[in-house]
């Protein structure tokens, strides 16, 4: 009788046999996929949270340029602001990729949704991922913080206390329309708060509404982002943004074990 070390061998061997036998790569060459793909930019990532060399700097602790919304706001001496108001940017945006930090007011004022509300707004708020002091702090799980609003609650709370600064990274994509106002492909969210990721590609449904269903209709693929104000002095720094871009191969490159045709 074989050893099954003795088994694995000949199995091995056939293997081999076939691969070479149909034109399979040998051991160690790459499988080409016919695919010609663009070299990747080069960017630089930014230290401690702040931009990439490719990143559009919303707030950088300096000025509110970039901001429709802030007329006579000042920013704090350590580099934030509270929100005194809708802001928007004066820029549009589609696919991308989202940084900003924020702090809930300290002493904790209220409960539930009245502590701390505030949320970002995708496509000119459209769709909004909830800002709101989730620490030690009831309410429900589809209105807490990094919720994608009144839609998913977040995979598990990574709330910290309030007035310590919190990070959100988010990466969004676009919902698509066609020519008739169709939906074609529903937007996505992944949303990484303090580090941990909360929503992970998560679909949106539509508008997040707080009274009606949510519904899709259709819109621009690029348009300003929001910081929403539902009365609370949130505030917020070192935001900026990140237009994102899926590379694009063509056809046409060799197929097959590398170095044949």
């Amino acid at each position: 009788m074989r050893s099954r070390l003795g088994l694995r061998l000949l199995a091995g061997g056939a293997l081999l046999a076939v691969l070479l036998a149909t034109g399979g790569p040998a051991p160690g060459q790459r499988y080409l996929s016919g695919i010609i793909w663009p070299e990747p930019a080069v960017v630089t990532p930014g230290d401690n949270g702040g931009p990439p060399s490719d990143a559009v700097v919303l707030f950088d602790g300096k000025n509110f340029d970039a901001w429709n919304g802030a007329d006579g706001w000042k920013v704090d001496p350590d580099g934030g602001f509270t929100v005194k108001g809708v802001l928007k940017t004066k820029e549009s945006f589609g696919d991308c990729q989202l940084h900003l930090e924020f702090a809930s007011p300290k002493p904790a004022k209220g409960s539930g949704q009245g502590r701390g509300n505030n949320g970002v707004g995708l496509s000119n708020a459209r769709y909004e991922i909830q800002v709101l002091d989730s620490f030690d702090n009831k309410t429900y799980p589809e209105g807490q913080c990094a919720s994608v609003y009144n839609q998913k609650p977040p995979m598990v709370n990574a709330s910290r206390k309030p007035g310590e600064w919190q990070t959100y990274d988010i990466i969004y994509t676009v919902p698509r329309f066609d020519a008739e106002g169709k939906l074609t492909k529903p937007g996505y969210v992944t949303v990484l708060h303090n580090g941990v990721v909360v929503q992970n590609h998560s679909e949106i449904l539509g508008n997040t509404h707080y009274d009606k269903a949510a519904a899709y209709v259709k819109h621009p693929e690029k348009q300003p982002l929001v910081l929403m104000y539902h009365g609370d002095p949130v505030r917020f720094r070192n935001i900026w943004v990140r237009e994102i871009k899926e590379p694009e191969g063509k056809p046409g490159g060799k197929k097959g074990p590398e170095g044949k045709e």
